[in-house]
């Protein structure tokens, strides 16, 4: 069976490219009827957030990528948090040190850093010497029965090559000389990375390993263990790293990457997760906008490419304001009137909506267009003469069907009777009822508004 798993570190908020390894994980697994998995990876206790597990969770909910097994949904091969699964890793991690392909490390933190600092200043990696490779087992053994602290590095051999085969990019040679004996516990009894993946991988049946390309170059360590436990391997699949306009890492130094930023900006998760599937992949028709049922049938690691895709904000901006345009009115209305927290009489937006339809790009759009509607904005600065504002507002009293259209008319006709500019006329009338230069169609917006409205705002001002 296919089974694939989300492996989230809550050390931080839910990110776009979390999301972008998810939504990979769970098209594959959903389109060979297999299993999705989420597993916590809450090994890294100094920079675990209390709740960004949470907030992963509801992250995924919001984009509908619901798992199948995790710590919430439990299944049979659980524990689904790392931190609850430290005795599986001790016996790991004890039956590589009986296999000679782990061995305790007693070096000091001090020992450590000045192997480092050397290494630096000869402009080599940082590496460990293998200094505790060569103790000898009395030696061990006193030093364990004195109960010193100690840590359990992976043993690499000198002068072989190491290969994976990575699904995307053929098959990758490392030099074991340039891959450090890695840390696999820690002297607190916690796993590193390295081993806990790997145990976890396979006890949980995982088939296909999906990381981000930053990942490859430790794959030589991940390689060795499964090796040394004789263990099958899944198939290795690096993904592209997402990138910013000027091909730099996404970050939060040059883009939006939390994945609250896009909820607050009132992005639709549907769409997010269309623009994310074209990254680094394309639809064998073309196609820019589909669902995610139908990117689950045609998509396969195979098809996406390895180089990095640039996350361009104004496409993503574009592809949202196309939904907008093409969902319905009703269902529109119902989104605004969520997302500003029900704030806003609903029967007030679904009068506005056709006003702004083809004009917003994301939902919080709306509020700095259509504010005007809920509360008066007054400011005069904007108004370069006001002494029409008078004949406008005794104009507008004569007129009895308020409509759009008969307000155009009367205004119109104002316009020539008082001989005035027509643009100046019409900016004086529509900052006096907006507040703004720039607004939603005016005499619509009167329209909905109201008689009583236009004319108490317009009393305030004359």
């Amino acid at each position: 069976m296919i089974r694939t798993r989300a492996a989230i570190s809550p050390t931080g908020y839910p990110h776009i490219g979390t999301i972008y390894q998810v939504l990979f994980d769970y098209a594959f697994a959903h389109k060979h009827k297999g299993k999705f998995i989420v597993r916590i990876e809450d090994t890294d206790k100094e920079r675990t957030v209390a709740d960004a597990e949470e907030k992963v969770f509801k992250a995924l909910d919001w984009f509908k990528l619901v798992e199948d097994e995790s710590v919430r949904k439990t299944g049979p091969y659980g524990p689904y948090r790392q931190s609850d699964r430290l005795d599986i890793y001790k016996k790991y991690a004890q039956e590589l040190i009986n296999k000679n392909k782990a061995y305790y490390c007693f070096c000091s933190k001090d020992r450590l850093d000045e192997i480092r600092q050397k290494l630096q200043k000869e402009g080599k990696p940082p590496m460990y010497d293998k200094h505790c490779l060569n103790l000898d087992k009395k030696t061990i053994d006193q030093k364990l029965t004195n109960k010193e602290s100690y840590i359990i590095r992976l043993y690499v051999p000198k002068d072989i090559k190491i290969k994976i085969k990575d699904e995307l990019r053929g098959e990758v040679i490392f030099d074991s000389n340039s891959v450090d004996d890695q840390v696999l516990l820690k002297s607190d009894g916690y796993p590193t990375y390295f081993l806990a993946v790997v145990v976890d991988d396979h006890l949980m049946e995982i088939s296909h390993m999906v990381r981000g390309e930053e990942w490859l170059t430790s794959s030589a360590k991940i390689v060795l263990l499964y090796e040394y436990f004789g263990w099958e391997k899944p198939v290795f699949v690096h993904t592209p790293i997402i990138r910013n306009p000027d091909r730099s890492k996404f970050s939060k130094r040059q883009g939006h990457t939390n994945v609250s930023w896009y909820q607050e900006q009132g992005f639709f998760p549907e769409v997010i997760l269309n623009y994310l599937a074209l990254m680094g992949w394309s639809h064998p028709q073309g196609k820019e906008i589909f669902t995610l049922d139908e990117f689950i049938k045609l998509f396969d690691f195979k098809d996406i490419s390895p180089v990095g895709p640039v996350f361009d904000l104004n496409k993503l901006e574009w592809m949202n304001g196309v939904h907008i345009r093409e969902s319905q009115d009703s269902n529109l209305k119902t989104q605004i009137y969520n997302f500003y927290q029900k704030k806003y009489p609903v029967e007030l937006i679904e009068k506005t909506i056709p006003l702004i339809k083809e004009r917003i790009k994301k939902l919080s759009d709306y509020l700095p267009l259509c504010e005007f509607f809920f509360k008066p904005i007054h400011d005069l600065s904007l108004i370069k003469d006001r002494s029409y504002i008078k004949e406008i507002h005794k104009e507008l009293e004569k007129v009895s069907d308020w409509k759009a259209d008969i307000i155009g008319e009367s205004m119109q006709a104002l316009v020539k009777k008082l001989n005035v500019k027509t643009g100046e006329f019409f900016m004086t009338l529509r900052v006096a009822i907006t507040g703004k230069k720039i607004s939603p169609p005016l005499n619509k917006s009167m329209e909905i508004l109201g008689k009583e409205e236009c004319l108490k705002r317009l009393g305030q001002l004359g």
